[in-house]
Parts: C-alpha cells; structure tokens; sequence
C-alpha cells in the first residue's frame, strides 16, 4: 500500500524446492503469475529463492526494517497470488488492536453521561 505517495514494499522473496511436492502451486505461480506481477509492480523487487527440502514462503521486507514472512505449502497458483498481493498491499508496520466504544445491551439506570451537567 502506498502511504503518502510511496510504496512500502521494497522487497519480496519467493522460496521454493524444485522437487518437493508441497512447492507445487508456487512453482505454478512463477511459472505463470509471477512475469504479470512483476510487470504491475514495476517499484517491487522480485526475487526468487531455490532452497531445497524446505517449505515454500514468501518473504516481504517492507521500507520501515520490517520483515514478514508467509508459509505457502501446498497452496494453488491462485492463493499464492492472492498472499503476494496481500503482501504488496500491506503497510509494515504491527497489527494493533483499535479501541473501540463499550456497547452494552443494558444502558445505565442513572442515563448517559454528558459534559454540560447543570447543578
């Protein structure tokens, strides 16, 4: 995702085994997703990573130092996809929790509280 103007991925890594069975969808995915993403992200840098006997991932590191990485085994060409666009569109940074309004299904017998109370 572009915040201010300017994309935060800077970097994704695609790893992957050339013979195992569960890098069969990313293997699927370079073969024929990954040239079309990389043409629509001309900013990312895309690199592909051969490490045998290991589970395939994705590995996005992001312009603030951050780094996260996604466990793709035995995912279609399709999800891989989707993860690297979810990837792309991320901002970096922690997920954090939002604070939120306390609803409650019984409201107070005193009423609601208001700042203009008059004495």
């Amino acid at each position: 995702m572009a915040w201010k103007g300017i994309w935060q991925l800077k970097r994704l890594v695609v790893s992957y085994c050339d013979w195992g069975g569960s890098s069969r969808g990313i293997r699927a995915f370079i073969e024929s997703n990954l040239p079309a993403f990389k043409d629509s992200n001309p900013q990312l840098e895309v690199l592909t990573e051969l490490s045998r006997g290991q589970h395939p991932c994705l590995k996005a590191f992001y312009k603030n130092k951050n780094e996260r990485v996604v466990c793709v085994k035995n995912l279609a060409s399709e999800d891989v996809l989707l993860h690297a666009t979810r990837l792309r569109n991320a901002l970096g940074r922690k997920v954090k929790k939002l604070p939120t309004r306390h609803v409650t299904k019984h409201p107070s017998v005193q009423g609601t509280w208001t700042t203009d109370v008059r004495f």
